[in-house]
């Protein structure tokens, strides 16, 4: 690794910086969900626009998160990191100027490439200025907890930004704590390398952005289209094609985007689906609790975002009481309590109508938010469990992707599994309660699957597993 230096370097000035754009850029993940109804009334989108206001951005964050942290090795974090701020901005501002619907989810797109070079740059940055390991844990700890409390207070925020300023506010606040990032950049981190550069894998790079880029618009377009429609059928497949595809090509590859041994570990094939289970549910269950909230129950942006707050107590509750149970006792114990969370949490909105009791709604959102909380901790701990040294920041990235591709992925089922209150791209919203249910009802047995995972990721011959493929990836 090298490392040059800086003018004066500051450790926890560096810290502060990383988690400054952390806070950015996971806030961004959620603070757009409770504006989506003044976009709509101001804009005249349709369900599916709602559905890709949010996915466009993350979108590109899933597709991009692992080539960038290979670019950043190669080129320099510190000037990656400089060029994500400065896109992320860019985009923001082209948001709080969109006029269009078409624009903003141009602009979305734009703000989610530079969200992509911020959030595993930051950790390698980390990582080489905290070189003690007790000080870099303790630092990786602090960045970790960003990233929670920005996701759970995100909807919080948004709502007051739209009452007091309007929509847009929620995308220009960005760009002076942007250049604030910017300047602490420029003035306080050191530029660091990779210690040997990983080939760029190209055709598997290519082959992630279209397959997650098809699947995703079969499933956000297919209210409008149907599902046996040509259009359909041709993203769908195209997008199937395209996973086959990635999975030849990462066989083949000298320097894989994904080295595809990993998964013959059991608990690091586990923590990749809880990951993307856990993300999804959390990205459909807030996705479709703002429209309920704002569309259905008539609340305005403010008191939407405030019914939000057991949510994000609970996952901020819990998020640090799950690193210790992690540390204590292992993934399992998380795990299992994470699952009852999601599960009970969901549960209680199956009979969800349009006046449904507010405690209910609270205890739902409560128990959903310790869920949530619980889940993060864990997963990245099985993802790196029994791998080599040498391979955990590897593991732990692809666990990070995995996290943004459950995030996508729930917002296009959620949407196309509540598609039945939606005509001719209209939302009757009378009739989405009801349309929900089979969201809730899959989100419990989601729920489950992660229950049964993290049974059968931590166990004895799951260690075993891992052991063999840490000899296998050593032995290389």
């Amino acid at each position: 690794m090298a490392l040059t230096s800086s003018p004066t370097l500051h450790p926890r000035v560096v810290l502060a910086t990383c988690c400054l754009s952390l806070l950015l850029v996971m806030m961004d993940v959620t603070v757009v969900n409770v504006v989506l109804p003044s976009i709509r009334a101001q804009m005249h989108g349709g369900f599916s626009t709602l559905q890709w206001v949010v996915d466009a951005y993350t979108l590109m964050v899933a597709s991009l998160m692992l080539l960038v942290g290979t670019l950043a090795d190669r080129f320099g974090r510190r000037r990656m990191f400089l060029i994500g701020i400065t896109l992320f901005c860019a985009g923001s501002a082209l948001c709080g100027l969109a006029r269009s619907v078409e624009m903003l989810v141009f602009a979305r797109a734009v703000q989610g490439i530079g969200g992509s070079m911020l959030n595993p740059v930051a950790l390698s940055i980390l990582t080489s200025v905290y070189v003690e390991p007790r000080a870099r844990a303790q630092a990786i700890g602090t960045w970790g907890a960003t990233s929670g409390v920005a996701l759970a207070l995100g909807p919080v925020v948004g709502g007051v930004l739209v009452h007091w300023v309007g929509w847009q506010a929620v995308f220009w606040v960005n760009v002076p704590i942007g250049l604030l990032a910017i300047a602490l950049t420029l003035r306080f981190v050191p530029e660091s390398r990779g210690g040997r550069g990983r080939g760029i894998d190209a055709p598997g790079q290519l082959l992630a952005i279209v397959a997650l880029a098809m699947i995703t618009s079969g499933l956000i377009e297919a209210h409008n289209y149907g599902w046996a429609s040509p259009a359909i059928s041709g993203f769908l497949g195209f997008g199937l094609l395209s996973v086959a595809g990635f999975v030849i090509v990462e066989r083949r590859a000298a320097t894989p985007l994904i080295d595809l041994r990993f998964f013959g570990a059991w608990p690091f094939s586990g923590a990749i689906i809880i990951a993307v289970l856990a993300f999804a549910m959390f990205s459909a269950f807030l996705f479709l609790n703002t429209l309920y909230l704002q569309d259905v129950r008539g609340l305005d942006a403010l008191h939407a975002g405030l019914c939000t707050l057991p949510f994000a107590a609970g996952s901020m509750l819990c998020a640090p009481l799950s690193g210790r149970l992690t540390g204590r006792y292992g993934a399992r114990l998380p795990l299992l309590l994470s699952a009852i969370g999601f599960g009970a949490g969901a549960l209680l909105l199956t009979g969800l109508d349009s006046a449904s009791p507010l405690g209910l709604l609270l205890a739902s959102y409560g128990l959903c938010g310790c869920g949530f909380g619980l889940c993060n901790a864990p997963i990245t701990n099985a993802a790196i469990s029994g791998m080599p040294r040498a391979q955990a920041g590897v593991a732990a990235a692809i666990a990070s992707t995995s996290r943004q591709v459950g995030a996508l992925l729930g917002i296009a089922l959620g949407g196309a599994m509540s598609a039945s209150s939606v005509q001719g791209g209209v939302v009757q919203w009378s009739a989405f309660p009801q349309a929900t249910h089979a969201v809730w009802w899959s989100m419990a047995v989601g729920a489950g699957c992660i229950a049964a995972l993290g049974l059968v990721s931590t166990g004895l011959r799951a260690r075993r597993s891992a052991q063999a493929v840490a000899a296998l990836l050593d032995s290389v």
